[in-house]
């Protein structure tokens, strides 16, 4: 029996300035999963006009992001690195699998209640037809895994349902034409053009939280850049914000039972716990008892010794983006060779193609 090549699909979108919760998240993730699976990291621009048709600064954001990527460690020769607009096949697969999902499966997607609020009837279509871009982001590689964190959980769940029905749907066509490859799905064993996309977990994910309320996460679209540290803040900067992050009267507790019910101590001790690769558990034995004042300065050292290379690789970068755009240039047409059979393949397998 063949079996899909392992490939591992990640995209970040390009709206705001990318911070630590970012980093810590999922690009530290994707500079590791390079030493293990081949990767296609990719600058997701389309999904960016879900939020704002029109923006002043796309191309640069989309820069900045590539910038982080590189100054990051991963290694675009090795692996692929490109923007999704570069690669039109996104959108052509979109739309045949906007016509292989349903408006219900689509409708029950969480993120699309909570961006589009109470006005739904005046949210774009693309806002709701989001995941189904998505699925074709992960399936036009064939990608086997994606790095997921909780929100993006349910739009993976139905990438696999969008490549399931495909499979099923056209099983028949693709073990005609020998595209397929077995696969097991529940007790039936089908002939499968896509694969069944597996979520990568790679332990708890630390989550970051705002450094003004430790109650809401980081996040790129705080109206108060001190709630968060940018990849591109430099040395000064960073201490700044750390000496001025939220904190609470009580020193920092011996153990981590003692920090339910303090947010910003929690969200503190964890950043430092994720920036030193250790538990909670770990950082309160060490610093227990001490006050904040105590602990803060520890906290800027260890976040400048981790950022402070990667934000000046990355301000060296966006001083002259030649070899961003190259970068871009080059896994675009990567990108395009393996997005060209993908969608050969599927044309074939529908009719569109004799």
């Amino acid at each position: 029996m063949s079996e899909f090549k392992p490939l591992v699909f990640s995209g970040v979108q390009p709206t705001g300035n990318l911070h630590l919760g970012n980093y810590l998240g999922a690009i530290r993730k994707f500079v590791a999963l390079q030493e293990s699976h081949n990767c296609i990291y990719c600058v997701v621009d389309l999904h960016a006009l879900t939020a704002q048709i029109v923006h002043q600064d796309l191309v640069g954001q989309t820069r900045s992001i590539t910038a982080a990527f590189l100054a990051a460690g991963i290694d675009p020769k090795a692996h692929i690195v490109f923007n999704q607009s570069r690669v039109p096949q996104h959108a052509e697969l979109a739309w045949i699998f906007n016509c292989v999902a349903r408006i219900g499966w689509m409708n029950r997607m969480t993120q699309f209640k909570d961006k589009a609020g109470k006005d739904r009837e005046n949210a774009s279509l693309g806002l709701l037809a989001y995941p189904s871009l998505m699925a074709a982001d992960i399936l036009l590689y064939r990608a086997t895994h994606v790095p997921v964190g909780d929100d993006q959980k349910q739009h993976l769940e139905l990438t696999r349902d969008i490549a399931q029905k495909f499979n099923s749907d056209f099983s028949d066509r693709i073990a005609e034409i020998g595209l397929g490859v077995e696969m097991q799905v529940g007790k039936e064993l089908i002939n499968g053009y896509f694969p069944l996309t597996e979520p990568l977990i790679d332990g708890p994910a630390p989550r970051v939280m705002s450094l003004r309320d430790g109650t809401r996460k980081m996040s790129k679209s705080d109206v108060s850049d001190l709630s968060r540290i940018n990849l591109t803040d430099d040395a000064d900067t960073i201490s700044k914000k750390i000496r001025r992050a939220k904190t609470d009267p009580q020193a920092l507790p011996s153990d981590v039972e003692g920090l339910v019910g303090r947010a910003e101590a929690d969200n503190l001790v964890g950043i430092y716990a994720a920036l030193c690769d250790r538990t909670k558990a770990e950082v309160v034995t060490e610093f227990g008892g001490q006050q904040f004042s105590a602990f803060k300065p520890a906290l800027t050292e260890l976040a400048v010794d981790v950022l402070s290379p990667i934000s000046e690789e990355m301000r060296r970068l966006l001083n002259d983006t030649t070899h961003i755009d190259a970068v871009l240039a080059d896994g675009g047409e990567r990108a395009s060779a393996i997005a060209d059979r993908t969608m050969t393949d599927v044309k074939h397998i529908i009719g569109l193609q004799c």
